[in-house]
Order: C-alpha cells, then structure tokens, then sequence
C-alpha cells in the first residue's frame, strides 16, 4: 500500500486548506484510511478516519468543529477539509491506512503510513 499526501501551504491564520491522499494498492474495499499529525517537538495526534466497517466517520473531538475527512472512493482519494486554521495547527499532516484491522478507529495505528504533507498557518 501506497499513499501520497498533497496539497499542504502556507497559510494564514483563519484560512482553509484541502489535503489529499492517494492511495494505491489497496486489494479491497475492507480497509480504514484517516489523517494524523505531528509538531515538532509534540506527539501524534489522531484527526479523523474512515473505515468501511463504519457507517459514519470518526473525527477527533478537538477537530470536529472545523475539519471534515471525506473519500472519492472512483479516485481512491481521501480528503482533509481544514477551515479557521490556527497557528498551532502548523505540523506535518500524515495519511495512513489499514487492511488487517478495518475495524480500528486511531489512524496513528495504522500499518501503512504516508510521507506527510507540511501545513503552516502563520501571518
């Protein structure tokens, strides 16, 4: 399994950003796909999931208010709607994916991880 993550900037605070994933090699539809990210200096921090063993998605509590995850499932594309970012939403934002346990809704433990993309908010 694959993924590639796009579509990180510079940005300024209050400003929105759409992340990207592509996910490639993936053999079935019975998998778990979602977003973490990582500061520096700070932990990872899960932001949301999808799972075709769930009917809705999973967004973290501290993200629910201004981010949405959505699939294009044609494109096997995952996505990271980001709105009223703020400075201390700067880190390096990673897509993950998981086949043995569909089931499981934390992406940071998910077997396959990506690259990460680089957002910053700063004026």
């Amino acid at each position: 399994v694959q993924l590639v993550e796009s579509g990180g900037a510079l940005v300024q605070p209050g400003g929105s950003l759409r992340l990207s994933c592509v996910a490639s090699g993936l053999t079935s539809d019975d998998y778990a796909i979602g977003w973490f990210r990582q500061a520096p200096g700070k932990v990872r921090e899960a932001i949301a999931s999808l799972s075709s063993r769930r009917a809705s998605p999973y967004i973290a509590d501290s993200f629910e208010d201004r981010f949405t995850i959505s699939r294009d499932i044609a494109k096997n594309t995952v996505h990271l709607q980001m709105n009223g970012l703020k400075p201390e939403d700067t880190a390096v934002y990673h897509c993950a994916a998981e086949v043995r346990t569909a089931w499981l809704i934390d992406p940071i433990l998910y077997d396959h991880k990506g690259q990460g993309t680089q957002v910053t908010v700063s004026s």
